[in-house]
């Protein structure tokens, strides 16, 4: 068998370990917070999304131009409610989440 060369970096950079280079956290937003930003927008753009269905048969015009415009006055709602809850301790390393040892 030929043998193969050792895995080096390139130009003299070392090659980084895998378990090194993933122990920090990035933290995606896997928080209340977002959740909850993520679950009201989902409903305001669903509502929206059937309201542009829903307007384009015919008669339901207005309905469904209210139920559009609802819809995103509904995810802006969720945005909001996003920044309020990382604001007071519910996001990535708030001070709500941490666990006191109780």
């Amino acid at each position: 068998m030929a043998k193969t060369a050792p895995e080096t970096g390139t130009n003299d950079t070392p090659m980084v370990e895998h378990s090194a280079a993933h122990d920090e956290t990035i933290g995606h937003g896997n928080s209340p917070a977002a959740w909850t930003a993520v679950f009201v927008m989902l409903a305001g753009a669903a509502l929206s999304s059937f309201a542009f269905v829903f307007a384009s048969t015919e008669g339901n015009k207005d309905a469904g131009t209210i139920l559009f415009w609802i819809g995103a006055l509904i995810m802006v709602i969720g945005l909001a409610l996003g920044i309020i809850l990382k604001k007071a301790g519910f996001g990535v390393g708030g001070h709500r989440l941490k666990n006191s040892g109780d």
